[in-house]
């Protein structure tokens, strides 16, 4: 017997990262060869049209895998029977507009969203946020979504991660499957914390194959930090491939586990962990095992990464604030 098609819902699917993005999943990226899926494709009225061309083209490609798509600007027809959510649509924020303003925008979206997926997803739906600022559209959506466990929603920090390992990979010449074990900290932000300090390249310390802690405190950090901002420069485009294929790693991860002694970084809640304020969605280690993620304890933190640490919490806890407000 074949497996049960799992029900993938991507919102925005008719933007850059969903158009990225429902391929991978179709094609078995996500979830692994062999798991058949059917596609819940969601977008606004005003992109109906461009959604339902994407769905004609993943008619076209005939994606063995692919079961079924569904797309709709129907909030509920999209969240039901949904197993994996991956939340890729929000509002931008636009030259001019104040962080409240954005902040608002997304408190009504993701609103409507998280009341239909309570009410219709699948039971143990497991939920991605990418929109930004995810980690806060995360604690949003939880919000309106009370009887979704905890554990079952997270922000998408997988996307920096990836960052970071490719920076090393380059710096030291060496294969980016060598390179394991980076933690981004905190926010997917500016402020985040790309912390290298437990990293290896085939068991050796990367501080000590890189031999320049000025560069992997300073330019590594900032690039890491900056990587988005300097794709947009280089595009005139967000970076969508790179989202999408960080959204599936994050997914496959989560639900088929991470390999023996590596970590990966996911946007979760935070238990108090490494003193991080408990009930932030903060970016942590985590390891995967059986369809639920843990987080990596026990590592040393030094000065310099505590600093960095807290930062991005204090960040993390005046956009929660902020999120409140529009909230009330």
């Amino acid at each position: 017997m074949g497996k049960e098609p799992v029900r993938v819902l991507v919102t925005g699917a008719a933007g850059q990262i969903g158009y990225a993005l429902v391929p991978m999943v179709a094609r078995g990226v996500m979830l692994g060869p062999d798991q058949p899926v059917i596609l819940h494709m969601l977008d606004i009225p005003p992109a109906a049209e461009a959604l339902n061309g994407v769905k004609m083209e993943l008619i076209d490609a005939a994606f063995p895998l692919l079961k079924g798509v569904v797309a709709t600007t129907d909030v509920v027809e999209a969240c039901t029977g949904v197993g994996v959510a991956v939340m890729v649509g929000g509002f931008p924020r636009k030259e001019g507009m104040e962080r409240k303003d954005v902040m608002s925008k997304n408190v009504s979206i993701y609103k409507s969203q998280a009341t239909a997926l309570e009410k219709h997803a699948a039971p143990g739906c497991k939920v991605l946020v990418v929109a930004n600022p995810a980690n806060t559209n995360a604690l949003i959506l939880k919000e309106y979504a009370p009887s979704i466990p905890e554990k079952n929603i997270t922000c998408l920090t997988r996307l920096d991660h990836n960052r970071a390992l490719g920076q090393i990979a380059e710096k030291l010449n060496v294969q980016v499957s060598d390179v394991k074990n980076v933690i981004i900290w905190g926010n997917h932000s500016s402020t985040q914390y790309p912390d290298v300090n437990h990293a290896t390249v085939k068991d050796k310390p990367v501080r000590e194959l890189v031999k320049n802690d000025a560069w992997l405190n300073g330019d590594f950090i900032s690039t890491v930090q900056q990587r988005g901002a300097a794709i947009i420069k280089a595009r005139k485009l967000s970076s969508a491939l790179s989202a999408a294929s960080s959204a599936c790693d994050h997914i496959r991860n989560w639900v088929l586990g991470t390999p023996e002694g590596t970590w990966v970084s996911m946007g979760v809640y935070s238990d108090g962990s490494y003193d991080v304020p408990a009930g932030l969605i903060y970016s942590f280690p985590v390891t995967c095992k059986g369809g639920e993620w843990k987080i990596v304890q026990g590592l040393s933190i030094d000065e310099f990464s505590r600093k960095k640490m807290d930062a991005t919490a204090q960040e993390l806890t005046e956009e929660k604030a902020l999120a409140k407000s529009c909230l009330s």
